[in-house]
C-alpha cells in the first residue's frame, strides 16, 4: 500500500492547519446534509440483525445494552469532535495519528480504517445480491457485485453533494422503516399480544445480569459505528468548526434513541427465543403484526444495504485521498477531477479492492476482525485528542473535558478484551501487514524529507 519510491511525496503537516486552509475539494456540505450523512451511516444495514444478536446475549432487555453502547460511543465522538474542528482537512483518523505520533502510527491508523472500510463495502456488496434482492428477482451474486459498485463509485465520482443528497433520501427511507417496526411493535402490545415484562428481562442462562449487559453492550457499540467516516469530508464542509459537532451529536443520539425504541418494541412484540434465533428480528415483528408486506421491509434492507456501502465508499476514498496528500499512499492517488474536484483515483482503487473482495473473498471470515481494527482507531485517536492539546490553534474549536478521552481510550480497550482469541489472531495478522508497511512509509518519507 505505500506504493514505489517516486510515487511517494512528502506534504509538511503542521498542527496549524486551519479551516481556511486551501483546499481541492469544493466546500458543499452544511450543517443539515452532514448530520443526515452521519446519520445514515450510523442507521446502517447492521440494526436489521443487532436486536436479535443483542437478545441472544442480554435477553429481553434489549434496550439497556443499547444505552450502554451510545455513552461509551459518545466518548470516542467527542475526540473526533474536538479533533476534526482543530484539524479540519480529509485523512480522520490517520492525519490526526501522524500529527500526534509520526508517520508510522498514521499510516497504522489509516490502513486500519482502509481495510475496514474496503473490506465492509465488499461484504455490503454480496449481501446486496442475497436474500432480500432475491424477494424481488433472482441474479448471480457476481453480476450484482458489479452493478452494484460501479453504481456506487459513479455517484461518489460525481460529486460529494450528490452523494450526500442521496444518504438524505436513503436515510429517511431507513428512518421511516425503524419507526415502522416501533409503531406495529406498539401496536402489537396494545392489541394484548406483546409482553412488556420482557424489558426487564436482563440476563441469560449462561451469564448474569452485569455479565449479560456488558456482553450485550459490545455488540450494540458496533452498531454506532459508522460516524468516524465522516471526518473524511471535513474539507468539503462550509463551516466544520460549527457543523460537526451539531451534526455528530445530533446524529448519534437521534440513532441511539431509534434503536433503544426499536429494540423495545421488538422485544415486548416477540418472544425473546424467536428474537435470537431470527437472522432478519425486525421482519418477525412485521410478520406478528400483521397488514404490512415482507417485501417492504425487504426493500428497505435494501436501501440501508446501498446507502451503507455508498458512504463507506466516500470515506475510505477520502481517506486514501487524504493518506497520499500526506505521503502515507503513492501521490497519484490523490489525484481529483478537474470539474468535479472529486478524488477519482482514490475512488477507483478503493473500489477496485472491494469489488476483488466480493468476488473472490469470503467476507464473512474477514468481518468479524474489522470491529478490532476500529478499536485500535478509536484508541489511537482518544489518546492523540490528548496529545495533541499541546499544539494551539488559532480561532476557537471544540473541546471536551479531559477526562473525556481518557475514558474513551478505556473503553476501547475494555471492549477490545470481549473479543475471542481467533479473530485476535486474524487481526494481529492484518496489524502486522499494517506495521510492515507502515515501517517502510515512514522510512521513505524520511529519505524525502527536505
Amino acid at each position: 500500500m505505500s506504493g514505489g519510491g517516486p510515487g511517494i511525496r512528502l506534504l509538511v503537516t503542521t498542527p496549524s492547519t486551519t479551516p481556511d486552509t486551501p483546499t481541492a475539494f469544493k466546500k458543499v456540505l452544511t450543517t443539515p446534509l452532514l448530520y443526515f450523512f452521519i446519520l445514515g451511516d450510523v442507521l446502517g444495514a447492521g440494526v436489521y440483525v443487532l436486536v436479535g444478536q443483542v437478545a441472544a446475549d442480554s435477553g429481553g432487555a434489549v434496550w439497556a445494552p443499547l444505552i450502554v453502547a451510545l455513552c461509551l460511543a459518545l466518548l470516542t465522538a467527542a475526540s473526533y469532535a474536538e479533533l476534526v474542528t482543530k484539524y479540519p482537512r480529509a485523512g480522520g483518523a490517520s492525519h490526526y495519528a501522524t500529527l500526534a505520533y509520526g508517520p508510522f502510527a498514521g499510516f497504522l491508523a489509516g490502513f486500519c480504517m482502509l481495510a475496514a472500510g474496503v473490506v465492509s463495502v465488499g461484504a455490503l456488496a454480496r449481501g446486496f445480491g442475497g436474500d432480500y434482492l432475491a424477494e424481488f428477482i433472482s441474479l448471480p451474486v457476481v453480476l450484482v457485485a458489479v452493478v452494484f459498485l460501479t453504481t456506487l463509485a459513479l455517484i461518489n465520482a460525481r460529486g460529494i453533494s450528490e452523494s450526500t443528497r442521496s444518504n438524505v433520501v436513503a436515510t429517511v427511507t431507513e428512518v421511516g422503516g425503524l419507526l415502522l417496526v416501533i409503531g406495529l411493535g406498539t401496536w402489537v402490545v396494545l392489541r394484548g399480544d406483546g409482553d412488556m415484562s420482557r424489558l426487564t428481562d436482563l440476563g441469560t442462562t449462561n451469564q448474569g445480569p452485569t455479565a449479560a449487559l456488558l456482553s450485550g453492550a459490545v455488540l450494540a457499540y458496533y452498531s454506532f459505528v459508522g460516524f468516524e467516516t465522516s471526518v473524511n469530508v471535513a474539507e468539503e464542509t462550509r463551516n466544520p468548526r460549527r457543523s460537526y459537532p451539531t451534526a455528530l451529536f445530533g446524529a448519534l443520539i437521534t440513532a441511539g434513541a431509534v434503536y433503544v425504541l426499536v429494540g423495545a418494541a421488538a422485544a415486548a412484540a416477540v418472544p425473546t427465543a424467536e428474537l435470537a434465533d431470527s437472522s432478519g428480528p425486525l421482519l418477525e415483528v412485521v410478520r406478528v403484526a400483521g397488514g404490512v408486506p415482507t417485501e417492504v421491509f425487504s426493500a428497505i434492507a435494501l436501501v440501508a444495504v446501498a446507502n451503507g456501502a455508498l458512504l463507506t465508499g466516500i470515506m475510505s476514498s477520502r481517506l486514501a485521498y487524504g493518506m497520499a496528500r500526506d505521503g502515507l499512499l503513492p501521490s497519484f492517488l490523490a489525484k481529483v477531477l478537474p470539474g468535479r474536484r472529486t478524488p477519482w483515483a482514490s475512488i477507483a482503487a478503493t473500489t477496485a479492492l472491494s469489488l476483488l473482495l466480493a468476488l473472490t473473498s469470503d467476507v464473512a471470515t474477514l468481518a468479524s476482525t474489522l470491529v478490532l481494527l476500529l478499536l485500535v482507531v478509536f484508541f489511537l485517536v482518544n489518546t492523540a485528542a490528548l496529545v495533541l492539546r499541546r499544539d494551539s490553534a488559532p480561532g476557537d474549536h471544540f473541546r471536551s473535558p479531559s477526562v473525556v478521552p481518557v475514558l474513551g481510550a478505556v473503553s476501547c480497550l475494555v471492549l477490545a478484551t470481549q473479543i475471542d482469541g481467533e479473530v485476535w489472531l486474524r487481526g494481529l495478522s492484518v496489524l502486522a501487514v499494517g506495521a510492515v508497511f507502515g515501517i517502510v512509509a515512514a522510512v521513505r518519507l524520511r529519505r524525502h524529507r527536505p
